[in-house]
């Protein structure tokens, strides 16, 4: 028996390694011949890239009693996305753009509230505006569901808003973005047609099988498989009605070299991005960004001594991580902003 680390904190939700296995089918695209792929580079036609990130945060939670006697739940909460602004070529600094908190009062449909001004005593500070927004159901994980959905919803507008447009049609001619967008996580439902590629950085779901997922050992710096293509929800012939619609195009990079106490997997990331109804071809401008996906993803990982999710988690995302906590503001503090608006409005007994 051999015994391999996973190389992510022991204080984080999940490891970055479980793979469970996809139910669902997963289709060769690019070629039959199950390889690894040389990075080709960054071209030069690609001038910018923009990182984006989100980062989700429950302040206070609420028990609301009706005059029936019956409780409801809320909360308080936040969430900022934004982006980092890169040249892949190194010719600037990185910027941040985009970088904004808004405030959540999130409440079960049943129980509707009212916006929530928090004035503070010192003028300076800033007033708080929580705007309230419902969701369905009394569970308790509702508020924090809300939050995050709204969050996920904002991720996806920012990335929307600075992509170039891409070809997605066979016949398409080669039109490699000037602009790529790298968002933290799957991409969104819906909005394809544009250079934003999602990059998963744990492995928990395996599309692969075990009859191709040795090749991830194999693969040597910067070189990634072929892609692949799936349909999200697929269960093995059960879909979901809200994801069985969409399918994806997925590929895997290596970033660096597992160190040898880790496992074997601990430098990869998968890569996905949108993916035409029932395509049997891979666009000439997805192509293009999985050949050029190595080498940026290598110029951008983290390093263990740094971070201690290295290297998936990407330099620019921890830098943006710091910047939307600070946008957040100090939770301690905001929490007892909450606590003296509910006195000051005479709700708490």
């Amino acid at each position: 028996m051999r015994i391999r680390l996973d190389p992510w904190p022991i204080d984080t939700f999940e490891g970055q390694l479980t793979l469970k296995p996809f139910a669902g089918l997963v289709f060769d695209v690019e070629t039959d011949a199950w390889q690894a792929i040389p990075t080709r580079g960054i071209p030069q036609s690609l001038r910018e890239v923009l990182v984006v990130d989100g980062k989700p945060r429950m302040e206070a939670r609420l028990l609301l009693d009706d005059a029936a006697g019956e409780l409801h739940l809320a909360a308080f909460g936040a969430y900022v996305v934004g982006a980092v602004s890169l040249c892949p070529h190194g010719s600037r600094q990185a910027e941040l753009r985009g970088v904004r908190a808004r405030r959540v009062l999130a409440y079960s449909k049943d129980a509707p509230l009212e916006p929530a001004r928090l004035s503070p005593r010192n003028p300076h500070t800033g007033v708080l505006e929580y705007e309230p927004h419902p969701f369905d159901g009394r569970q308790v994980e509702g508020p924090r569901a809300k939050v995050q959905r709204l969050m996920l919803d904002d991720e996806q507008a920012l990335s929307q808003e600075f992509a170039s447009a891409m070809p997605l049609e066979e016949g398409d001619a080669d039109a490699l973005p000037d602009t790529l967008v790298l968002q933290d996580g799957p991409v969104r439902l819906g909005r394809g047609g544009s250079a934003v590629v999602g990059y998963v950085k744990t492995l928990h779901t395996d599309y692969l099988g075990a009859d191709r997922i040795g090749l991830l050992s194999e693969l040597k710096c910067g070189e990634r498989t072929p892609i692949l293509r799936f349909r999200v929800g697929d269960r093995g012939g059960h879909l979901s009605d809200a994801e069985g619609r969409e399918q994806r195009f997925t590929w895997y990079v290596r970033l660096c070299d597992a160190p040898f106490y880790q496992h074997p997997l601990a430098g990869i990331m998968r890569l996905e991005m949108h993916a035409p109804e029932d395509s049997t071809f891979v666009p000439r401008a997805v192509q293009g960004v999985a050949d050029l996906s190595g080498a940026l993803l290598q110029r951008l990982g983290s390093k263990l001594h740094k971070d201690s999710r290295a290297p998936q988690n990407l330099i620019p995302t921890a830098a943006l991580e710091h910047a939307m906590s600070r946008s957040m503001g100090n939770l301690e503090l905001v929490t007892r902003r909450i606590r003296t608006h509910l006195v000051q409005q005479g709700v708490v007994a």
